[in-house]
C-alpha cells in the first residue's frame, strides 16, 4: 500500500507550491511516545491533516494560504471558516482529504543550535518561534531538519479519513493506488541551489547571497 506522510495542511500545501522545503520533526509524532523519530521511508506522499492545526504558527507573510489550505479536506457540510482555526479545539476533520503531491527525501541533518533553525526559516512557513519550540522540545534530543524535493501528481486523488489516521502519527498505508509521477514543483536549477544553501545552514557555514556579477 502507498505510503502517506502526516503533516499540517497549510505545510503540505506549501510544499505543494514549493513555498517550504523542509519539514522538521522532533521526538516522535508516532502513538508510542517513547520512540524518537525515524525517517522510515525516503519516497512517500504527502497527507494533509488538520489535527491540531492553528494561524498563529504560521508567519503572517503566509496567513492568506490558510484559506487556500481548506481546499485539501473535503467536508459533508462545506468548508469550515478558516477563523475556526482560532479557537480552542480547531476545526472538525474532513471525511475525506485531497492528495495532490508526493515527496522524496534529499536530505537530513540533525540540528541542536537555535541559530540554524532561524537561518532555515526561508525555507518554512511556520513563526520562527514555533520552529524554535520544536527545537527545545525533548531537549536532550536533536531536531531533524528533512529536505524534500516535492512533486505533484496530475490529478489529485481524493483519500478517506480513516478513524485510524487519527492521533500522533507519522506514516499512513493509504488503501488507494496513487501515482508516482508527475513534475517537480522546483526546477533543477532552483532546487539545487537551495539544496546548496541548505546544506551550508546546517554545517555551520556562510551562504553568500550576493548576486552573480554578470
Amino acid at each position: 500500500m502507498p505510503i502517506a506522510f502526516k503533516e499540517w495542511a497549510v505545510t503540505v500545501r506549501a510544499l505543494a507550491e514549493g513555498e517550504q522545503l523542509v519539514t522538521l520533526r522532533k521526538g516522535s509524532a508516532f502513538r508510542d511516545q517513547r520512540r524518537d523519530f525515524e525517517l522510515e521511508h525516503d519516497r512517500f506522499f504527502l497527507y494533509p491533516t488538520f489535527e491540531h492545526q492553528r494561524n498563529d504558527v504560521v508567519r503572517a507573510s503566509h496567513q492568506p494560504e490558510l484559506r487556500r489550505a481548506l481546499e485539501e479536506g473535503v467536508w459533508p457540510d462545506g468548508e469550515p471558516s478558516v477563523h475556526a482555526l482560532t479557537r480552542d479545539g480547531g476545526i472538525p476533520q474532513p471525511e475525506r482529504v485531497r492528495i495532490r503531491a508526493w515527496a522524496e527525501v534529499a536530505g537530513h541533518w540533525q540540528v541542536t543550535d537555535p541559530r540554524t533553525v532561524d537561518a532555515l526559516s526561508p525555507y518554512y512557513v511556520w513563526t520562527t518561534d514555533y520552529a524554535e519550540k520544536r527545537l527545545s522540545w525533548k531537549r536532550r534530543h536533536p531536531l531533524n531538519v528533512v529536505l524534500l524535493r516535492t512533486y505533484r501528481i496530475p490529478r489529485p486523488v481524493t483519500v478517506k479519513v480513516r478513524e485510524d489516521f487519527y492521533g500522533c502519527q507519522t506514516w499512513l498505508e493509504v488503501t488507494r493506488e496513487l501515482p508516482f509521477e508527475g513534475t517537480p514543483v522546483l526546477s533543477d536549477e532552483e532546487f539545487e541551489r537551495a539544496y546548496e544553501e541548505i546544506e551550508c545552514i546546517v554545517e555551520g557555514g556562510v551562504i553568500d547571497r550576493t548576486p552573480a556579477l554578470v
